[in-house]
């Protein structure tokens, strides 16, 4: 009987021994230096510091969108964003003159204002395809966006070309080739 309490007292010493070992340290220094990448092990101080800096980091680089948007200079930022020009599908042929004929096809249309005329240049590429006159106008055709071309049936024989910009908005009757 002695022997048997001796035995589980001694058990008990050395579980006890060992469970106090292993609580006063980091799991992961039983697994000794088996790192097989190289790396060294960060401790959780320096860990912290890491974090910290990081986001002291974030924080200083961060800005708040629209801050140097204002109503004042709207106008201004406008302007100077890239416009993308739109892009018109034209399903017919249309007559420009008697002789010339643009053909059906996807055309980027820029609208251009010179010697007080207002004129829509139609693109294929970067290669300038037709140039036709048109007329300025202050209405918006009903669209939401800034930037737009479309292309409606006028009657049997004509279609209208409408064109809004950031500098104006425009129109063009085009007949259509027989």
């Amino acid at each position: 009987m002695k022997k048997i309490l001796l035995v589980i007292f001694g058990i008990l010493v050395l579980t006890n021994c060992t469970s106090v070992k292993a609580s006063e340290g980091d799991m992961w220094d039983y697994f000794g230096d088996q790192n097989v990448y190289g790396q060294k092990p960060v401790s959780d101080k320096e860990f912290e510091e890491t974090v910290k800096q990081l986001e002291e980091k974030k924080n200083k680089t961060k800005k708040m969108k629209g801050e140097s948007f204002h109503q004042g200079n709207e106008t201004e930022f406008l302007t100077k964003v890239p416009a993308e020009l739109p892009v018109l599908s034209i399903p017919v042929v249309l007559k420009l003159t008697e002789e010339v004929r643009l053909p059906m096809g996807h055309y980027q249309i820029q609208g251009e204002k010179k010697d007080g005329k207002v004129y829509l240049k139609f693109y294929q590429a970067h290669y300038l395809i037709a140039e036709i006159p048109a007329q300025e106008t202050n209405d918006d055709f009903g669209q939401e966006s800034v930037n737009f071309v479309r292309l409606e049936n006028l009657n049997d024989n004509q279609v209208i070309i409408e064109f809004g910009s950031v500098d104006f908005n425009a129109y063009a009757v085009m007949d259509l080739a027989q």
